[in-house]
């Protein structure tokens, strides 16, 4: 609901400040009195293109703002979701644009695109006016109007639609994938032979690389390990001479007090040390191969791994998961029709849940177009719109057009003229139809609205009496579920207001013209509406006629 407006310098107004309750708000005032101006602002602080023209004359800029109160769940909580701007209960939407043509646009003084302001704006107020017009003239919107209006649930075809079109794209990246293997199938089996062939093994060169490195070595390495094994092992054993040294000392280690026990167990260890070294090293030199055919194997084995890791672009421990990859790809195309035959089913299921979902909804879609074309139908002859008619044309949708909302194109039409084809509401209906097009849709549609604040700028022209106390009455009723302001010249829609402004014209002080906007109390209002009635010269008459419209 939009609590205030905030204008500075805007054409003839300097500074006002309005302050908006729930129900019905009216503005009223001579022609040229400045009412536009109020509407204009109105619509700067929603988004609507800016205008340099309209900064008072001698200021620097104009600045506009429009606070709101936001009920749970309200869209405009999603959109500043997107935007990371901080939800509150309170928004304010504001406007500065410069004498220039520089505008510059703010969300609860966090500044912000021009475009995410009417973004929001759209969300909050509708204008409808003689004009311009927002929200129902946007056949966009007429879908969800129509489901709001049924209460009928859209989320089973999202659903459906979703899964048709994650199985339909699974379907078309086979295709592809399969495409992509077949046209490279030769590469493909001539590389997964000439892999098994190689048969690599993770790790497999680092091993290969230091058992070369020691084949390189061999000669010098069996050079070095004989002379060891001969100090080792002959004249003089190395073993047996500690073994001979461990023996005496043991004969007189009884005569010593213990002195000697560490020297024996020392003895001992190296004994058993040198033994093991020496088995050791008679193992190792088993290991050695001084053969050069073995070395070369190991050589041709080794480079052959590291030319085919240059060929496939991977490093040599990676060819033993290439092969593995190559090896399944080549199965996937050899049973690639197979697996098609499966995503196609699949798709071909999904599509027909999807359709049956989606045509179930368009069956409820054509009775709530009845029930809305009967409840719209009711409130036109009221509003001598009586020889017009309304319809809701839903109609299917080629499949390539189908999407998460269903079949169905829903758009509102109206043929103002009997035997005259229905058309668009924006280009059939004039200026005042349209606006009383609108009061009737929104009278029947108001318990469903997702926008809070309606604005009417001149519902009631060119009509009056019985016609004008209808508009009121409708107004009234709507103001009972949404917030409405109108810009009214009709004392039978005025009498109707739960609060009413009244716009003038006045002199600023020095020499220059400024509008002021002051709100009534009841003895202003009667007066005012009296003036309606009778124009600049109030009677007795008209402010019985007056009293009497607000009795009513």
């Amino acid at each position: 609901m939009l609590l205030g407006l905030s204008i500075r310098d805007v054409v003839l107004i300097d500074r006002l400040e309005i302050a908006f309750a729930p129900g019905l708000a009216v503005l009223t005032g001579e022609t040229g009195a400045g009412k536009s101006i109020l509407l204009d602002s109105l619509g700067l602080a929603l988004g609507a293109r800016a205008d340099s023209g309209l900064v008072r004359p001698g200021a620097p800029q104009l600045s506009v703002g429009a606070e709101f109160s936001l009920p749970a769940g309200h869209p405009a909580f999603a959109l500043l979701a997107e935007q990371d701007l901080p939800a509150e209960d309170s928004l304010v939407l504001r406007r500065i644009v410069a004498a220039d043509g520089r505008s510059r646009a703010f969300v609860n003084d966090q500044a912000v695109s021009v475009g995410l302001l009417r973004r929001l704006g759209e969300t909050l107020v509708e204008i409808h006016g003689q004009f311009e017009s927002h929200g129902l003239l946007d056949p966009a919107r007429h879908g969800a109007v129509l489901d709001a209006f049924g209460a009928l649930d859209v989320a089973a075809v999202r659903t459906a639609h979703a899964a048709w079109k994650a199985a339909r794209r699974a379907r078309q990246e086979a295709e592809e994938a399969l495409a992509r293997a077949r046209s490279e199938e030769d590469f493909l089996r001539h590389a997964v032979n000439e892999l098994n062939a190689l048969a690599p093994e993770p790790g497999e060169e680092e091993s290969l690389a230091a058992k070369r490195a020691v084949m390189m070595h061999g000669e010098k390495l069996v050079e070095g390990m004989n002379a060891a094994l001969q100090a080792l092992s002959g004249k003089g054993e190395v073993e047996a001479s500690l073994r001979t040294a461990q023996r005496a000392l043991e004969r007189v280690a009884d005569k010593a007090e213990g002195r000697l026990d560490p020297v024996i167990a020392a003895l001992d260890r190296a004994a058993e040390e040198t033994a093991e070294a020496r088995n050791l090293l008679d193992r190792v030199s088993s290991t050695i191969d001084l053969d050069p055919r073995a070395q070369e194997k190991v050589e041709e084995r080794l480079f052959a791994l590291r030319a085919a890791a240059r060929k496939h672009g991977v490093t040599v421990d990676g060819l033993a998961a290439l092969r593995q990859r190559l090896t399944e790809d080549l199965q996937s195309l050899d049973a690639g029709g197979e697996g098609l035959t499966r995503l196609g089913a699949a798709e071909t299921a999904a599509r027909a849940a999807y359709a049956e979902a989606a045509k179930a909804l368009s069956r409820q879609r054509l009775a709530a177009a009845e029930r809305l074309d009967r409840a719209v139908a009711l409130e036109l002859p009221p509003l001598k719109l009586d020889k017009a008619r309304f319809q809701t044309r839903v109609e299917t949708l080629p499949e390539a057009e189908w999407g998460e909302n269903g079949l169905d194109r829903v758009a509102f039409e109206v043929a103002t003229n009997p035997g005259s084809a229905p058309g668009p509401l924006g280009r059939i209906a004039s200026g005042g139809e349209l606006s009383r097009f609108m009061l009737a849709l929104k009278v029947v549609l108001a318990r469903t609205s997702p926008v809070p604040s309606i604005v009417f700028d001149e519902v009631d022209s060119g009509i009056g009496g019985a016609v004008a106390a209808a508009v009121g009455e409708r107004l009234a009723r709507l103001a009972r579920d949404l917030q409405i302001l109108v810009v009214t010249h009709s004392p039978q829609v005025a009498a109707r207001g739960d609060q009413h402004w009244h716009v003038a014209k006045g002199e600023d002080g020095q020499g220059g013209t400024l509008t002021r906007v002051s709100p009534l109390g009841p003895e202003d209002r009667r007066e005012e509406i009296a003036r309606m009635l009778a124009g600049a010269s109030v009677t007795a008459e008209a402010r019985a006629a007056a009293a009497s419209l607000l009795g009513a």
